[in-house]
């Protein structure tokens, strides 16, 4: 391990929470090829643990299109087989194409073939990136299971809590409210509590080839940001065309080449000019092939009923808050029932929310903490 990296062994220790001396523990981290899990694997190493490199192979576009900052495919693993041999650390690669394809980018193609505005980066983390790595960090021996998600695991009155990271600009908790508490028991985030160009500076001072790599963008195994035509490669059925229809007069106002190449909310791309207002799209019938537009008011919703939700922690007595998209600011709730295996919910926003729609995850905060959340299952507008 470099000497020159800006912590010292007991800082750096200090930042996974070992249970016992770090010369005696083992840590396992996850290694996407980027520079933040790199940062991670430098302090890990730094910290004077044991410490193993595992790569999860999800697709294989990454070598396709030969982008950078993707993740866990082609340039990004050997990127990730770099940084382990310059840390000196062992490095494993495992091969999860096809439970990727299945866990997460099938279900990406039928929630939009239904209509649906999908978030795979939380079925990612549920399945392949925690799930999987988690078994084989107990496989090995491990002492913890670390990540480069920018999130803050923080002790609690009842153990481990999962908090919203330093860095607003930076936080990704919205993609991990499915965390199990086991999981997170076993789970380490040592960025959490760090800004982007500190971990940037820390990757520059180890020598990392990633120091300078692009942030991911979009989503991994979309490279080129054309949801449809991935959708449209799976299931071709569903770029059938339909009706445009206004959702208050029923008007057609035209044709539209798929339901896969909308989502509610979205007011580009429509190209149904002339009209006396802006016009969003409010609803999408799959099964009729139907896009329904209206005005931005047709948007407002007063509750979303959530489904397969989990909880971390108890569910405390104080105000509550809720994100129904990763870069959307909490706003206040209350909750009708409950948060759990089992349980399903109804969020009730205090004041009218707007692009609420089935297939995104509501995620509940008591504060900087998470608390849960779940999947959107149905929405209520306001005017109903």
């Amino acid at each position: 391990m470099p000497e020159n990296i800006a912590l010292s062994p007991v800082q750096a220790a200090g930042l996974f929470d070992l249970p016992r001396a770090a010369e005696q523990c083992r840590i396992v981290v996850a290694m996407s090829g980027g520079v933040d899990s790199s940062v991670v694997a430098a302090l890990a190493a730094r910290s004077g643990a044991e410490v193993i490199g595992i790569t999860l192979q999800l697709y294989d576009y990454g070598a396709a299109t030969g982008r950078k900052g993707a993740c866990c495919a082609g340039d990004d693993i050997a990127d990730a087989r770099a940084v382990a041999q310059r840390l000196g650390i062992a490095h494993y690669v495992h091969d999860h194409e096809s439970a990727f394809r299945e866990e997460v980018v099938e279900n990406f193609a039928d929630a939009y073939l239904a209509g649906q505005t999908p978030v795979p980066c939380i079925r990612c983390n549920m399945g392949p990136k925690f799930t999987d790595l988690f078994a084989m960090a107990r496989e090995l021996g491990a002492d913890c299971l670390a990540t480069g998600h920018y999130v803050q695991r923080l002790m609690g009155p009842a153990g481990p809590e999962l908090h919203r990271a330093l860095d607003p600009a930076r936080d990704q908790s919205y993609f991990l409210y499915a965390t199990t508490e086991e999981q997170l028991d076993f789970l380490r985030f040592p960025l959490g509590g760090m800004p982007k160009p500190d971990v940037r500076a820390l990757a520059e001072e180890a020598g990392l080839r990633t120091a300078g790599k692009p942030d991911s963008q979009d989503i991994c195994f979309v490279p080129d940001g054309d949801y449809a035509k991935i959708v449209r490669k799976m299931r071709p059925e569903g770029a059938r065309a339909g009706a445009i229809v206004h959702a208050t007069t029923g008007e057609v106002l035209g044709e539209h080449r798929g339901v896969i190449h909308y989502t509610v909310g979205q007011r580009r791309g429509l190209e149904i000019g002339g009209q006396p207002e802006p016009l969003y799209v409010v609803g999408i019938d799959a099964e009729q092939a139907q896009v329904r537009v209206g005005p931005r008011r047709l948007l407002a919703v007063s509750e979303a009923r959530v489904v397969e939700t989990n909880r971390i922690g108890p569910l405390p007595d104080v105000p509550l808050t809720a994100k129904v998209r990763s870069l959307a600011k909490p706003v206040p709730v209350t909750l009708d029932g409950g948060l759990g295996e089992g349980c399903s919910s109804t969020v009730r926003f205090n004041q009218p929310e707007y692009g609420v729609a089935p297939g995104q995850a509501a995620v509940i905060y008591a504060g900087e903490r998470v608390v849960g959340g779940g999947w959107i299952e149905s929405t209520k507008p306001v005017d109903a």
